[in-house]
């Protein structure tokens, strides 16, 4: 069975981030940042090279494969934010019509700036996932 590639590293966050050419990217990051943390409770952590991501949890399959995923958490891509934050769930579905300009993949949400959605709409989205995955896993 694979490993999974997403696993927390020891790499230092702020320099990930101070390391972001574009300034509004580098300042939307520093906003998710900030909001993420104040949701959770947690302390960000990168996850593999790129994602920042807030507390985590184990999950196991009835196929036997198992292991960790963050439970929420961003990463600064080039053209979008890539934001896990289980906008797909169907508890979440409400927020995606009042949200703003996003686009959904299989497992993200993706927003170009933060200036393009409703915050308090994305920080619903976001406590409501950290809460509806607390009670999940029970953690």
């Amino acid at each position: 069975m694979a490993n999974n590639k997403t696993v927390p590293t020891n790499v230092s966050v702020q320099e990930f981030l101070d390391r972001l050419e574009d300034w509004n990217k580098r300042k939307d990051s520093y906003m998710l940042l900030n909001l993420m943390e104040k949701i959770s409770g947690e302390p960000p952590v990168m996850w593999g090279p790129s994602i920042i991501g807030f507390g985590s949890y184990h999950y196991k399959y009835d196929s036997g494969r198992e292991g960790d995923m963050l439970r929420i958490g961003f990463s600064p891509r080039r053209q979008n934010f890539s934001l896990y934050v289980g906008a797909g769930a169907k508890h979440n579905q409400g927020f995606l019509t009042k949200l703003g300009k996003h686009k959904m993949g299989k497992s993200c949400l993706y927003i170009k700036r933060l200036s393009d959605v409703d915050m308090n709409i994305l920080e619903a989205l976001i406590r409501s996932t950290y809460e509806h995955d607390k009670k999940k896993y029970n953690s």
